[in-house]
């Protein structure tokens, strides 16, 4: 059986999710690449280093994002939202974000050192100056979902 998420399932859905897969597009061409995130109240958190999809949604802020949970090819969950991209400069918020960002994924680190690109190390001085790490927050306009179960 096919059919559509409630919003409730919706918002569950971004909420359990820690990788999805974010769609920019820009000068005509389009780009899409999985993030780790945190869902909050209608907003994705995330964090990249410098790099295309940072160019991108800077010359174009309109994103889509796109989350999925696969039991398998006849039992899925999948939703699709669009927002607008928007760097966070504003150092408590990124903060935050931050801590919620490492929260989330520190279950999911074999190793919990040496991830300066995740934001996750030992000491402040690890980081130094060799990664730049853009925070960012994806507002969410719309959002759709669909299911298939068996």
């Amino acid at each position: 059986m096919l059919g559509k998420l409630t919003q409730p399932e919706i918002e569950a859905l971004l909420s359990r999710q820690i990788t999805g897969r974010l769609g920019c597009h820009a000068e005509g061409t389009t780009y899409v690449v999985p993030v780790n995130y945190v869902y909050k109240n209608g907003i994705i958190y995330a964090h990249s280093g410098p790099g295309k999809k940072i160019e991108m949604m800077r010359q174009n802020p309109e994103v889509c994002f796109e989350v999925d949970e696969i039991k398998s090819i006849f039992s899925w969950k999948s939703v699709i939202a669009w927002g607008r991209f928007e760097e966070i400069t504003e150092i408590d918020e990124q903060q935050q974000a931050m801590q919620a960002l490492i929260h989330r994924i520190m279950p999911l680190v074999e190793q919990p050192t040496g991830h300066p690109s995740h934001g996750i190390i030992e000491s402040e001085y690890d980081l130094g100056d060799k990664i730049d790490v853009i925070v960012y927050k994806i507002i969410i306009d719309k959002t759709t979902g669909r299911f298939e179960q068996n």
